[in-house]
């Protein structure tokens, strides 16, 4: 291992980088990749009750019409997975896995401007459709970059997986959690993860190399209860409210330093306050005379991959919410920091990573550029990858468009999303054709 990394920086410079510009798409295969995208924008995907049967159905067509192996797993019942693969000529290779979700997120329809499953096209070009930015434009901007290579005859040196997968936006628990534990997922090899990033208002592309872990938490409270008009010390309220005072005191603290431009979203502990819940309801409203005995609030803290866990835990009993005020907590969900090698569950973004290098060529040779490289501020399904030590990366190839997802009004320009392709072309074909030394599981840990 100590004398693998010190040899991978002269190897990126060794590379000879085949300086092809990608084919580009005609007026034809332009409307007709805009219109396959729409239809798959019109599939009610939107949790809590997707119509995953159709949707891949959909993308299993699809992969026919290209020339593309497929195989339809249910690994959770009801929970199609749809896996593609197109074998490259040297399997030995580790191979490359593109990934996509295929679920949306539900929507508030009178709140839209055109109906979230139209994909309706306006004057300006803009696709509006749940799911336009979040994230089946990937999906088939992964599908479409292929069909565009293949129709010269090119063929990929290693295997290159495409996965359409369940559950994203609800955890991923029946989607990739589970996927990456399967028999099928340990034989294919895989050495690098494309996921989804976020657009970017500027120019410049968003790449993310690792994301803040989601601790989703209840903080629940006890006190004796009373009367309306009594004033006494230790209700459940007021135990409540002086540890979400402390919480918003540190959450200020974080939000400072973005605001002040010191660290980036994903770079700080984010609170937010999700519900509270208190009182003696009736069947009109509360009781108003009463002071409760209960109360408890919701809490979405998100994690980066830099921040001190074991620390935050502490906080989290002593201050926010010590036992001595008749304070509890729970963890609804808890995601790790750290991979299982034990180190921040991150990819390396510089150049001592082959996978890197070969990224930025790629998209610079597209006519695109890199942004710096960021911790994405919410949570994907790359984390299961980067869990267990495989380089993933995130990248959503949308420059010049507002952020939308989860959204009103989501939506992304047909120029765009066909800019997307030929940057994918460009992406996959120098990443396919890429013959790095095979890496084991303790480079995956440095990488």
């Amino acid at each position: 291992m100590n004398q693998f990394l010190p040899h991978l920086s002269l190897l990126i410079l060794s590379l000879a980088f085949t300086a092809v510009k990608p084919s580009g798409l005609t007026a034809s295969e332009s409307t007709a990749a805009v219109s396959r995208f729409q239809e798959y924008l019109r599939i009610d995907t939107a949790q809590p009750s997707p119509d995953y049967a159709k949707a891949a159905a959909f993308i299993t067509s699809q992969a026919e019409a290209i020339g593309l192996e497929s195989q339809t797993l249910e690994l959770v019942a009801g929970k199609p997975l749809v896996l593609l693969k197109w074998p490259g000529k040297k399997s030995s290779l580790p191979s490359l896995l593109l990934n996509s979700h295929t679920d949306v997120v539900p929507f508030e329809t009178d709140k839209w401007a055109h109906h979230p499953f139209s994909a309706a096209i306006d004057s300006s070009g803009r696709i509006y459709a749940r799911g336009s930015q979040d994230m089946k434009c990937v999906g088939m901007q992964y599908l479409e970059a292929i069909r565009l290579l293949k129709k010269p005859g090119f063929s990929p040196d290693r295997d290159i997986y495409i996965t359409f997968v369940p559950d994203e936006e609800i955890g991923g628990h029946a989607g990739v959690e589970v996927f990456v534990k399967s028999e099928i997922f340990k034989k294919l090899n895989i050495g690098l993860v494309l996921d989804e990033g976020l657009a970017s208002p500027g120019p410049e592309y968003r790449l993310f190399y690792g994301e803040r872990s989601p601790w989703w938490t209840v903080i629940r409270s006890k006190g004796a209860p009373g009367h309306g008009a009594k004033l006494y010390d230790g209700s459940a309220m007021e135990n409540l409210l002086k540890s979400i005072e402390a919480i918003k005191r540190f959450r200020t603290a974080q939000f400072d330093l973005v605001k002040a431009g010191v660290k980036a979203e994903g770079d700080v502990v984010s609170i937010n306050f999700v519900y509270l819940k208190a009182g003696t309801p009736t069947p009109t409203g509360f009781v108003m005379n009463l002071q409760p005995s209960e109360a408890e609030v919701g809490l979405d803290i998100r994690i980066p991959p830099s921040a001190d866990p074991e620390a935050l835990e502490r906080r989290l009993a002593e201050e926010w919410a010590p036992s001595s005020r008749n304070l509890t907590y729970e963890f609804k969900q808890k995601v790790p920091v750290v991979d299982i090698y034990g180190k921040p569950a991150v990819t390396v973004a510089d150049n001592s990573n082959p996978w890197w290098s070969l990224l930025g060529e790629a998209v610079k040779k597209a006519g695109g550029k890199l942004g710096k490289p960021e911790i994405f501020p919410a949570s994907t399904d790359a984390r299961y990858f980067r869990e267990l030590g495989i380089p993933a990366f995130g990248f959503s190839p949308m420059a010049n468009t507002p952020i939308l997802l989860h959204d009103h009004n989501e939506f992304l320009s047909k120029d765009e999303y066909l800019k997307g392709i030929e940057i994918y072309e460009s992406i996959i074909k120098e990443l396919a054709s890429y013959h790095g030394n095979t890496i084991d599981d303790e480079t995956k840990a440095e990488l």
